[in-house]
Formats: C-alpha cells, structure tokens, sequence
C-alpha cells in the first residue's frame, strides 16, 4: 500500500463519514462499557477486563492474563492487581488448563457470567437487531474493511511503540533528520 501523508490527502466525504462512523462506534461502545461498570458495580477498566474475559470465553478462547493486558492496553503489572480485584471481588478465576500446568487461563465465575448475561439481555436487544438485519455480504464487506482498518491501526501501534522505545524522552511525534 502506498505512503500516504493523512494531513495533506484530499479526504471524500465518504471516507471522512467512514471515520466519523467508526469514531461514532468507539465512543457509544465505550458508553456501552461504562454502563456495564455501573451495572457491576466495578470501576470502568475492571468492566472492560470482565468483558473480555466473558467474550473470550464465549468464543471459546479464554484469555492468559497477557493476552488480557494486551488487549486492554495495560502493563503486566496493573493488569495483575486488577485481576486480583475481579478475583476477590468473585468475578474471575485463574485457571491452569493446560497439560503442563503452567499455562494460566482467566475465566468468568458464574455469577459474572449470569450477571453479565443479564446485562446483555437488558442492553443488547438493538445491537442483536441490528446484526440480524445485516446481510451475509454486508457482514463480509464490513468485516474485511474492520480487518484492514484494525491492521493499519495496528501497524501505527506499533510503529509508535518502536518510536518511544528508541527514544523515551521523546513525544510520540514523528522526527526526521531535518527537525531535530
């Protein structure tokens, strides 16, 4: 794919509803989250962790504690005080499923899964409407677009990383040699 500089591209006004939408989506699923939090009764990034580990699960891919602080964007080390709250809170439970033992696996209880259920049941009648209303090409379409939107998402992710590891002080800002 070709470099593009996102501050001079002409922008149609089909792409810029595009992000637009997508932003419109972050922010009500992040609402979505913090009304899980209530619901809970858990600070929001405990929510948005027993949310993940609930949806993982579900699809039959139980998260490791690692795997959760990735996709929640915390370090390790916050990640393992949060999964000692949810923990003693009687939301999760840490699991050693593997043959070696070692591997550790983090799992609703069932309490937080029949809590959360509820929660859905109460919350998620239009979103289910929604999906059901989509089309099996619609769905593709949208589903190849998300994949592609989440790589390049991904790919500046890391980029960023990379630019604050070789350089720490440094704001996540691009530099090149003629602006230093």
């Amino acid at each position: 794919m070709d470099e593009i500089d996102p501050l001079s591209a002409e922008w149609s006004d089909g792409e810029v509803a595009v992000m637009h939408g997508l932003r419109d989506w972050a922010v009500t699923f992040d609402e979505l989250t913090r009304h899980l939090s209530s619901w809970m009764r858990l600070p929001g990034s405990d929510a948005n962790a027993l949310g993940q580990i609930v949806w993982a699960e579900q699809a039959g891919e139980p998260l490791s504690p690692a795997r959760l602080s990735r996709r929640i964007g915390m370090t390790s080390g916050a990640t393992t005080v949060l999964i000692d709250r949810l923990e003693a809170a009687g939301h999760v439970g840490r699991h050693r499923e593997s043959s070696d033992r070692r591997r550790v696996t983090l799992r609703p209880t069932d309490g937080a899964r029949a809590e959360s259920g509820r929660f859905l049941a109460f919350s998620g009648a239009e979103i289910a409407g929604a999906l059901k209303a989509t089309t099996a090409e619609e769905a593709r379409v949208v589903l190849d677009f998300l994949s592609r939107m989440t790589a390049a998402a991904t790919a500046a992710n890391v980029r960023l990383e990379q630019h604050a590891r070789a350089d720490p002080g440094a704001r996540d800002e691009p530099h090149d040699a003629t602006t230093r």
